[in-house]
């Protein structure tokens, strides 16, 4: 966990609201990390955050789960995330592999890094709000990762920036510039996937704030 402010609040007491993320990628595509970069920047705005992965070792291509918590108060919880209000997903393939919209909550948001639209998933449209990015395309432009293994972890936080507005987009790049390396491609990427984010017309809408 990164930067957690010590708790003693749970969920479900208290004026706190409590806005839960989990993070779904395959190894080598840079989740544990997102969820690092999202917590931290995050805290630059003043909230409370935990950011943890799955337990388990991260093998390259296979299945990776991150979680990040977020608070105006103090946070108690230390458990994995199974009701999330929110989804990342890096790797589309995941959307069929497994059900990777478990537990999460009716009118609930995914962001998908794939180069659909976000009606391409009508199953999903139905149920939640959907957006989508080719941050996979917009990572090998700049240079991030490989030609066929791009590291798509900040081109998607910025189009998460600009899809939910949860935390700013310079408070992404801000996060970037700290703790990344190649911060200059890294902040490129993530300022222009904010700009490519696609919403689905259909999508439902969100039952929280």
């Amino acid at each position: 966990m990164v930067r957690v402010k010590p708790g003693v609040r749970p969920r479900s007491a208290g004026p706190y609201a409590l806005r839960e993320l989990r993070i779904h990628g395959r190894g080598g595509q840079g989740a544990v990390i997102a969820s690092k970069l999202l917590a931290s920047a995050l805290f630059l705005e003043g909230k409370s955050v935990q950011s943890f992965p799955a337990f388990g070792v991260e093998r390259r291509g296979a299945p990776v789960t991150a979680f990040v918590r977020l608070s105006d108060g103090p946070i108690l919880l230390r458990c994995e995330i199974t009701e999330p209000d929110d989804l990342i997903v890096l790797d589309p393939t995941l959307v069929g592999a497994i059900d990777v919209t478990a537990g999460l909550k009716p009118g609930g948001s995914i962001l998908i890094n794939c180069e659909c639209l976000p009606d391409d998933y009508p199953e999903l449209t139905k149920r939640f709000r959907v957006a989508t990015v080719d941050a996979s395309a917009v990572a090998r432009r700049h240079g991030l990762g490989s030609r066929t293994q791009p590291i798509v972890n900040t081109a998607i936080l910025g189009a998460f920036a600009s899809f939910l507005g949860l935390v700013t987009l310079e408070s992404v790049c801000r996060a970037i510039q700290e703790d990344a390396p190649r911060a200059e491609a890294n902040i490129a990427a993530a300022r222009e996937a904010a700009g490519l984010l696609r919403v689905g017309s259909s999508s439902a809408e969100a039952s929280h704030a």
